[in-house]
């Protein structure tokens, strides 16, 4: 198993940083899987709660979505499939939605739960279509720091360094 996660200030000691946003972390995650292609795939980081997921709450998914904020207000859409998912078992899954755009706005977050997506993570659709086009198992492991509101660079902030050390230990039980 492979263990990688965002990088910049998003470091553990388990894992491979990747880089930040969509676009680091596709170029940088092919790379390593066309050298050294790993049996599975963990993605390990942290992310905004859309309302149901409390701050600092472990959630794990095999899902990941790509929906712009555009498209919960009927002004975009996509001939792009913007879903992808590695569950194989038939259980409910939190989807993840990625973009290289936080969510600030509380009312347009909430849009997101109607689609069954709970947490926002800037990597992990990028991450899943990369294991995808590999066909390497994959998953994700995400800490809350935050609710995708007008508070959510600063949560983030305040929150980062915990919500870090509690996926270490969780990472740490699992080994």
């Amino acid at each position: 198993m492979m263990i990688v996660c965002a990088g910049n200030n998003e470091h553990f000691s388990f894992a491979s940083p990747m880089g930040v946003g969509l676009i680091e972390m596709s170029i940088n995650l092919t790379r390593l899987c066309l050298m050294n292609p790993p049996e599975y795939l963990l993605f390990v980081g942290t992310a905004g709660s859309y309302g149901e997921a409390e701050i600092f709450d472990i959630v794990k998914s095999k899902t990941a979505a790509n929906i712009e904020l555009c498209f919960l207000q009927n002004g975009c859409y996509t001939p792009l499939d913007n879903v992808i998912t590695a569950n194989t078992e038939k259980t409910k899954d939190i989807i993840v939605n990625s973009s290289n755009y936080i969510t600030t706005n509380k009312a347009l977050a909430k849009s997101f739960l109607q689609y069954g997506i709970g947490l926002e993570n800037m990597e992990f659709f990028a991450f899943l279509s990369v294991a995808k086009e590999f066909d390497i198992p994959a998953g994700g492991l995400f800490c809350v720091t935050n609710y995708t509101d007008e508070n959510a660079h600063k949560d983030f902030l305040k929150n980062q360094q915990k919500a870090k050390m509690l996926l270490e230990e969780y990472v740490e039980g699992l080994q």
